[in-house]
Order: structure tokens, then sequence, then C-alpha cells
């Protein structure tokens, strides 16, 4: 596993990139007391160490149509690698399945489903979701109200963490030049 070492400009550029990732870099220079093209080499850095994986538009589920939140606990019939991996084949395919995480517990897969009405949950639920190979057993929340979604990811723990738990490491410092 490769260490990635950031300071605080790293963190406090990465924090400012996470709540507004359309800022520029003299934007970012002027928050964190950096030069832009200090920040730029920064961010290149970051990107290239996979810490920062991607960049993209937060919309309002609403806002677009999407009225409708649902998360589903999903059982499947055989737990083989070969069930499994045709099953998350099958989610990939399904837009309105945003999220799916393999868990530990009483569900195999929990999935976050979005769709515009309850009329068109319903269809995609009994037309498309139901039928996913390998699906045994499959228990539905519908969300009634958003209380908290986030793509912010705290990133206080990695300025206290032991250096060998983890492949990002804290220093107090990196060159002037970074």
């Amino acid at each position: 596993m490769q260490h990635i070492v950031v300071d605080k400009f790293d963190i406090q550029i990465l924090e400012a990139l996470q709540r507004r990732g359309n800022a520029t870099n003299s934007a970012l220079g002027e928050e964190v007391h950096l030069s832009a093209s200090q920040v730029s080499r920064r961010i290149t850095r970051l990107e290239q160490s996979g810490i920062i994986a991607a960049y993209g538009a937060l919309l309002d589920p609403g806002a677009v149509g999407l009225g409708v939140s649902a998360f589903a606990n999903v059982i499947l019939e055989r737990h083989s690698e070969g069930s499994s991996e045709a099953f998350e084949r099958a989610v990939a395919t399904l837009p309105e399945v945003v999220e799916c995480f393999s868990v530990s517990g009483d569900a195999d897969y929990v999935l976050r489903i979005v769709a515009s009405d309850l009329a068109a949950f319903s269809e995609l639920m009994m037309k498309r979701i139901m039928r996913l190979p390998g699906l045994a057993h499959i228990k539905t929340n519908i969300a009634l109200k958003r209380v908290k979604q986030t793509n912010v990811l705290p990133l206080d723990h990695i300025m206290h963490a032991p250096r060998t738990s983890q492949r990002v490491q804290y220093a107090e410092s990196l060159r002037a030049t970074d």
C-alpha cells in the first residue's frame, strides 16, 4: 500500500473542494493562504494519488423530479462468488439504483433507489428489481423526509491517526513549493 502524505494545506484544500468543487485555484489559494500555482500543484498531486477520485455537480433529486427515495435490503438465494457478481452486474445497469453496498448483518446488499413517484417506484420494483438475478428476499423502506445528506467526508481524523493505520498520512508541513 502506497502512503500519501498530506499537510494542513492539503486538508484545507480538500475540505474546500468538497464544499465547492468548482472553486478556482485562485479562490482556493485565498482561502488557504497559498498561491494559485501552489494550489494547482497540490490538487494535481491529490488527483494523481487517488485522494480526489472525481468531480461532479450534486443535483437535488426533488428539483429534477425524483421525489421518492427508498432503501432496499436484499438477501441473495446463494452466497457464491458467481451469484454475487451476477447480481452486482445487473444492479450496475439500473440508473435508479444510485448506491449499492455489500453489507454484513441481516442483508447481503443495501440499495439506495430513486424514482419520480410511488407509481414509478412500484413499476421499477415489480418489473426490474424483483427480477434481479439471485434475489431471494427484499425489504424496502421509503424515505419520508431527508434529514441529512452529504458527500462531504470528515478529514480531522487524518491529523490524529497512527501513521500505519491508513493510506493517507499527515505531516505538519510539506515543502513550501508544493
